[in-house]
């Protein structure tokens, strides 16, 4: 009875004439939804356009008819936001819900999983691609997707529904995303698992020619074709073969929609920081290390800057800020450091901070500074508190020490993009072969591709990539 209920409603709310596909999962889901126990995940896995967001959203809007409430999570604070923008709800990082940040006597961060009290909560994974099963080193050597199973689980009547896209780039360093693989699933959670997926894109959508291009390349991964595949150009799809046309394309971008609404995708940090270099010197005329309007992309997770009362709980690894005030440049410990004020994009009702930025990671070609220059920024300012009590303590709580490590974000790698929109995506190819397409090259285009929202513009792709 409940489940027909919930399906009527969900039927109401949604915006759209259901397809036959749709149909079917309004239905089970509303079945796991309303069936008492917590034996079961649900996961749900569509290509892009094909409703998955307006599922999801309608269903949302639905519980309270069943009494039920809702929880909205993402694995980083991009995707949340854009969860949160398409739902109209609140939505949060995994991180923030389930874990507690704190610091002992000692001065040292630790990370502790929070009691689930929720109840007759179903809890929403959104992006679960971007889903690890291995141990965060960043994190306290934790499992996120164990730790997320058994948080919700813990909970009094709570469920929990991952939803994702299989064919997008899975965890550093894994094959398959963990948190869509219903083998590992059922091992890590010991639960049955209900797996549907959305193939068809909605008549809505078809006129997007980013939406037609992606599918194209979708069902090439899905059938194993590692074939070239003929992508369509338009004004809504734009090939870009000189400089000259790309800086006119940026400037454009940046002047109708935003710096913040335009992102540039490449397939390493050491060509992401070859465009934020130029982008900065040539489109935005700024000659100085570092600059009042830079957007800058946070590569490090950080639990100092922020109150544990704040919403934000900390600053997360992927999280964009913006430099509204740089202070000052410091030169100490053989590194460099700027005392800047920030605005946290992602979490607008945050207040502006102040806080160190370390600025040896701005143009490095690794991720974060490594762990011998980690090593070596302890060790000099430990000079500075020697002979005292509590060293360890002190360091651990020396700003200096805890200094936001960034790169700027005007172009970036395709990981780090992952579960965020732009209205605006380069997308760089890079240097390439044609024995270089093969599954995961198609994987990495496909989830560049599905960043953007309303133009597309691929640079120096070869002619083999299109349609003649």
């Amino acid at each position: 009875m409940n489940s027909e209920k919930l399906q009527e409603k969900i039927r109401i709310n949604f915006p759209f004439q259901a397809t036959n596909e749709q149909n079917d999962i309004i239905t089970d889901i509303s079945e796991f939804i309303t069936t008492i126990g917590n034996r079961s995940i649900y996961v749900l896995k569509g290509y892009a356009g094909t409703g998955k967001t307006t599922l999801v959203s309608s269903l949302v809007k639905s519980l309270p008819v069943v009494a039920k409430r809702h929880v909205l999570m993402a694995p980083t604070g991009r995707a949340a936001k854009v969860l949160a923008k398409y739902s109209k709800r609140a939505a949060s990082t995994i991180h923030r819900k389930i874990y507690w940040i704190r610091t002992n006597k000692s001065g040292n961060t630790f990370i502790t999983r929070k009691e689930n009290t929720h109840t007759n909560t179903i809890f929403f994974v959104d992006e679960a691609s971007m889903i690890s099963e291995n141990n965060e080193k960043a994190f306290g050597n934790r499992s996120l997707l164990d730790d997320l199973i058994e948080y919700v689980y813990e909970g009094l009547d709570c469920k929990l529904i991952l939803i994702g896209d299989t064919a997008q780039l899975p965890p550093v360093h894994l094959e398959v995303s963990p948190a869509l693989n219903e083998e590992i699933l059922e091992r890590k959670s010991n639960k049955q698992i209900i797996s549907r997926e959305l193939t068809e894109v909605v008549r809505q959508k078809e006129n997007s020619l980013i939406l037609n291009n992606a599918t194209l390349i979708r069902e090439k991964i899905a059938k194993e074709d590692y074939t070239f595949p003929s992508i369509i150009t338009n004004n809504e799809v734009i090939r870009i073969n000189t400089g000259e046309d790309l800086q006119d394309a940026l400037e454009s971008a940046y002047s109708n929609n935003g710096i913040n609404n335009t992102s540039v995708i490449c397939r390493s940090n050491k060509r992401a920081n070859l465009y934020n270099q130029q982008i900065r010197t040539k489109i935005r005329w700024q000659e100085n290390e570092i600059s009042s309007g830079d957007m800058l992309m946070v590569v490090r997770n950080n639990y100092f800057w922020l109150d544990e009362s704040s919403k934000a709980g900390f600053i997360a690894n992927g999280d964009i800020i913006m430099v509204t005030k740089i202070n000052e440049i410091i030169e100490r410990y053989g590194f460099r450091f700027a005392r800047a004020s920030v605005e946290m994009v992602d979490y607008p009702k945050e207040k502006n901070l102040d806080l160190l930025l370390l600025l040896d990671t701005l143009t490095s070609e690794s991720p974060t500074i490594s762990y011998d220059q980690y090593q070596k920024l302890y060790k000099e300012i430990s000079e500075d508190y020697k002979g005292q009590k509590e060293i360890n303590k002190k360091i651990k709580e020396d700003e200096f020490f805890n200094a936001l490590q960034i790169k700027f974000a005007y172009a970036i790698t395709c990981h780090k993009s992952q579960g965020g929109q732009w209205e605006n995506i380069f997308v760089d190819m890079g240097y390439f072969t044609d024995q270089m397409l093969d599954k995961a090259y198609l994987r990495w285009l496909y989830t560049a591709i599905t960043r953007a929202t309303k133009k597309l513009y691929l640079i120096n792709f070869n002619d083999n990539f299109f349609e003649i």
